[in-house]
């Protein structure tokens, strides 16, 4: 049964990754085609927003906690970090360059939760080694599988074999693109982290993430409104462009956020972000079956790594809990004998 409890956050998460790689290839189809990234983000959280409030209106109707202004505080940030800022930092660094997006997140997540005290590492365990060793081998492995070609292992029309990173984009395009998608990374963490405080104020996950679509909603269309007066970016022109809004909205923030979110409340943010980087994979295969574009090299070996790493990480955190199972144990010893002494 630990193993079964064990795997529900992992299957979580497994989905969460499908679903934002097949969106990712459709964004970047509805973009080329016109959209506007703000706007984008702005109608996709409000679909999510449609298809959450109702939903969470009748499930958690009972159990769901008072709404203070602690908690519109909380909420308020984590669309601000998660629904707006990292999903416009991502996709105006995707429109200067083709690095990878999302494999420093659980460095940032690991980095900055340690110091914080959200992150348990013991460097004298196996555990602990195991959970280092395989977020690096993670890292590592989306890193080498967006910097690195090598030789091609598939045969398409296509005949560029090129090592390194992508032709046509200047290194000054790049660069900032780099900057932008790091950018991304550190706010996505930061958002976890949030998250992984919220869910304890406020238990409620369909809930806290209905908020967070309309919250996020709101101020993307504030900015889309701010940086772009005409209001003819606001009409979807073309199946794509429909398409790409509703799947990512019901998708990813409505479905996706909601199962990424129920995983940070069970097994806490630097767990959950060690997932990130299977997304560069399943996107890379989704293009090789789908979108009919080669395989390189360095995809295969990258994805080795991020296989493996995520394997160590599993691990690590599989034997976690049976360091720390027995601690409470003898605390309640000691109350229960305390109340025992005071009955006499």
């Amino acid at each position: 049964m630990e193993w079964v409890e064990f795997l529900k956050p992992v299957i979580a998460m497994l989905v969460f990754d499908a679903l934002f790689a097949l969106m990712t290839a459709l964004v970047k189809k509805a973009l080329a085609d016109g959209l506007n990234h703000v706007v984008f983000i702005a109608l996709r959280q409000f679909v999510a927003a449609l298809l959450l409030t109702p939903i969470a209106y009748f499930k958690e109707r009972n159990t769901r906690p008072r709404f203070t202004k602690e908690i519109f505080a909380y909420l308020f940030m984590s669309a601000l970090l998660g629904g707006l800022c990292a999903q416009y930092l991502f996709f105006l660094g995707l429109s200067y360059t083709t690095a990878t997006f999302s494999n420093m997140t659980p460095v940032f997540t690991f980095l900055i939760a340690v110091p914080l005290q959200l992150e348990t590492v013991d460097v004298r365990s196996k555990a602990g080694l195991a959970k280092i060793i395989g977020t690096l081998a993670s890292v590592g492995g989306a890193t080498l599988s967006s910097l690195y070609k090598g030789a091609a292992l598939t045969h398409t029309s296509s005949s560029s074999s090129a090592k390194g990173i992508t032709s046509g984009i200047s290194k000054g395009r790049w660069m900032l693109g780099s900057v932008l998608l790091i950018l991304n990374c550190v706010s996505f963490s930061l958002w976890m982290l949030l998250q992984g405080k919220l869910t304890k104020k406020y238990p409620a996950v369909i809930s806290s993430t209905a908020f967070m679509t309309l919250f996020s909603s709101m101020q993307a269309g504030v900015l889309a409104l701010t940086i772009e007066r005409r209001l003819s970016v606001w009409l979807l022109r073309g199946n794509i462009q429909i398409i790409a809004v509703v799947f990512a909205g019901v998708g990813v923030s409505g479905i996706g956020y909601v199962l990424m979110t129920w995983c940070i409340e069970k097994k806490g943010p630097v767990f959950t972000a060690g997932f990130m980087p299977l997304i560069q994979i399943m996107a890379a295969l989704i293009d090789l079956f789908f979108l009919h574009e080669q395989l390189f090299l360095g995809s295969a070996v990258g994805a080795a790594l991020v296989i493996g790493g995520l394997y160590l990480l599993l691990w690590g955190k599989t034997k976690e809990p049976s360091a720390t199972a027995l601690l409470p144990k003898p605390v309640e010893q000691d109350t229960e004998k305390k109340a025992n002494f005071e009955t006499y």
